[in-house]
């Protein structure tokens, strides 16, 4: 499980064809730092597996599935990426329950520029709008933001300084793509409320 907290920039320093999948090498000491053959890593929201390590670089094999439902496949070697590690059990949960499971792509549609922050607004797929609500969680890119306004096809978020300064949002420009989780509590709420409609049904007409 991840946080959304980022925890540095990386950089892709190698992509490999490899038919129904690719290969990617990326450098980020902080993520590195002591990691293991079989750990995870979030890439740009993406939960990865670390085939191989050396120094202060891992790769990571991306099968065509994730290729597909994620924005991935348009990088590029120099390409920068969100990089965070597992959140450890007992650590403090600074954003809000990220699974590294992308639910979909949106596309950077503006950006306002103020003084202390910017506002950026993002398209929304039409099958993930009933998620994203006003002042709830929603992960960019594998950055843990909270929702400033959702329209039907659209949300925005406000970004600090620091996510500015730290992250992949700092340089995205309208028509770069993006990749969306959202809150996977209302995922499991709707669920939950669907099945009990359902069984509930079945009662009745079996009575």
């Amino acid at each position: 499980m991840f946080t959304g907290i980022v925890e540095e920039l990386g950089e892709v320093t190698a992509v490999e064809n490899l038919g129904d999948a690719s290969r990617f090498r990326l450098r980020g000491p902080v993520v590195t730092d002591g990691a293991r053959h079989g750990d995870s890593i979030a890439v740009n929201g993406v939960c990865l597996t670390v085939v191989d390590h050396e120094g202060d670089e891992f790769t990571a094999d991306v099968m065509a599935e994730t290729l597909k439902r994620s924005s991935l496949g348009a990088l590029g070697i120099g390409s920068r990426v969100n990089l965070e590690r597992p959140t450890a059990v007992g650590a403090r949960l600074g954003g809000h329950i990220v699974q590294g499971h992308v639910d979909g792509t949106g596309e950077v549609l503006e950006r306002t520029v103020s003084d202390h922050w910017e506002i950026v607004r993002i398209s929304l797929p039409a099958d993930l709008a009933r998620y994203v609500v006003e002042k709830g969680s929603i992960t960019v890119d594998g950055i843990s933001l909270t929702v400033v306004d959702a329209g039907p096809d659209h949300f925005t978020v406000s970004l600090i300084p620091t996510t500015l300064a730290l992250t992949t949002l700092g340089v995205k420009q309208p028509g770069d793509p993006v990749n969306l989780e959202v809150d996977v509590i209302a995922k499991y709420v709707e669920r939950l409320l669907t099945t009990g409609r359902a069984d509930t049904s079945g009662q009745e007409a079996g009575r």
